[in-house]
């Protein structure tokens, strides 16, 4: 198993903080795509997500 996953796994603070900033870029890059209306509908969503997650991943351990 991935470092990353077990990461994960053990709610460490690294891993998690990643895949939260990776939300909060999809949601912007979601927001700016011209293409699919679906997608600039969600994009919000996704972006607040993203944003509350690393609002309380970064209270767990390092």
């Amino acid at each position: 198993m991935s470092a990353f996953i077990k990461g994960l796994l053990a709610l460490r603070r690294g891993p998690w903080e990643m895949l939260a900033t990776i939300l909060i870029a999809l949601g912007v890059v979601m927001l700016m795509q011209p293409f699919a209306l679906v997608l600039f509908t969600y994009s919000f969503l996704v972006t607040l997500v993203g944003t509350v997650m690393f609002i309380i991943v970064s209270h767990f351990k390092e």
